[in-house]
């Protein structure tokens, strides 16, 4: 099977849906699978450099973030007919219209990864984006009505979806979805570690926890900071690490928070780190924390587990049920009561029962969250369409 992935941008600073669209190429190849992808990046971009796949970088778009583009709209119908299936990454854009016409237009199957975007949290946060897409949906509800397959990464996020607008009829499928697992680096992940605190002295010898994600007000770290505040006194020996690309602004904000609160020494700000620092920070600390308010998945929680360290999360993460049935980890509501809370009971766990939850960690990410699995589930998808096709067409008589 040759399937077609397509996604506005393959930058890393977009956090999940770029870095998964990565790892899924990484699954493709292991299990001997075809991909291609098409995006809408310049095609001098430095990040396009390392994919191990076939890429068309058709430059940029217009109309923001609805991402008109008449270039790729002239290079689907052209090349929709080399594959078995096309997978539209994301929703409310320009690009899933372009992929309903011309995929119906050619025969094509296509799904739809959503990709969170469909949770009803955004509705409420943002009621006048919302009422922008009230009057989108006619348009955007035939694209997901007529998809092969509408993927979802849980069934909390398939459910979701389906409580967040009218008409809601479309073939959800909850496939596995994760990452590879890590290569191994030359001397093992104790020379990570050493790498990320050779960049990051100040934190030698020191316990922390670790955000790892892009810095945006969905993602909590305001509660983070407040709730570490508040019990950084009962833990002198624990710091924060807060890294990732701050898309919107707002890091200045929170630094000038830390500061009031007295508690700026102990908050670190990394940036955006890769390679063997960021594995090296994942693979110190005392625990991994993601305080978000909507995460369909989670890529950085899923990266802590496979490198065996227990995840702290709310219960807007959407695995949060299997983080607490697995025992890998915590969860509690996205409230600053919540998040202190779910750090106090951290703190407060025997050392044994810390141990034994990073313990329990990669084997819950082999089995649940691998993307070779989520390669050969997509790929599935496809392929038994093409075969219900091949079975329907009439046979020659010869």
């Amino acid at each position: 099977m040759r399937i077609l992935h397509i996604i506005d941008t393959l930058s890393p600073a977009h956090g999940g849906p770029p870095e998964a669209i990565r790892q899924l190429i990484g699954g493709c190849e292991a299990v001997g699978a075809e991909i291609e992808v098409v995006c809408l990046d310049n095609p001098d971009a430095d990040f396009l450099n390392d994919i191990r796949c076939p890429v068309t970088a058709l430059n940029q778009s217009f109309l923001g973030r609805f991402s008109f583009s008449p270039r790729f709209w002239r290079w689907l119908r052209r090349n929709i007919g080399r594959f078995d299936g096309v997978v539209m990454n994301g929703v409310w854009s320009f690009p899933g219209v372009a992929v309903h016409f011309a995929a119906r237009r050619a025969g094509k199957p296509y799904g739809i990864f959503t990709h969170g975007a469909l949770d009803p949290w955004f509705n409420r946060q943002y009621p006048l984006k919302h009422l922008k897409k009230l009057l989108y949906w006619p348009i955007q509800y035939p694209v997901l009505r007529d998809a092969l397959a509408v993927f979802f990464t849980t069934q909390t996020e398939r459910d979701l979806a389906a409580s967040s607008f009218r008409p809601n009829k479309w073939n959800g499928i909850v496939v596995p979805y994760g990452i590879l697992e890590p290569a191994e680096s030359p001397g093992g992940p104790a020379r990570q570690i050493e790498e990320f605190h050779r960049e990051f002295p100040q934190l030698l010898g020191r316990r922390y926890l670790l955000f790892l994600g892009r810095i945006h007000e969905k993602k909590g770290c305001d509660l983070l900071i407040q709730a570490f505040a508040k019990l950084s006194g009962e833990q002198p020996d624990v710091d924060l690490v807060i890294a990732g690309p701050d898309q919107v602004g707002l890091q200045a904000r929170l630094m000038r928070m830390a500061e009031q609160l007295g508690i700026s020494d102990r908050v670190h700000w990394p940036g955006m780190i890769s390679g063997d620092v960021k594995w090296g920070a994942l693979r110190g600390c005392d625990a991994f924390i993601l305080p978000s308010h909507q995460e369909n998945l989670g890529v950085s929680v899923v990266e802590a587990l496979s490198a065996g360290r227990p995840v702290l999360v709310t219960h807007q993460v959407n695995i949060w049920p299997e983080i607490k049935e697995e025992g890998v980890g915590l969860a509690e509501e996205d409230t600053l009561e919540g998040i202190e809370r779910l750090m106090r009971r951290w703190f407060q766990l025997p050392q044994a029962e810390r141990a034994a939850m990073s313990v329990r960690a990669k084997p819950l990410f082999v089995t649940r969250f691998s993307m070779k699995e989520a390669a050969l589930a997509i790929n599935n998808v496809f392929r038994a369409a093409k075969m219900k096709t091949a079975i329907l067409e009439p046979v020659e008589s010869r």
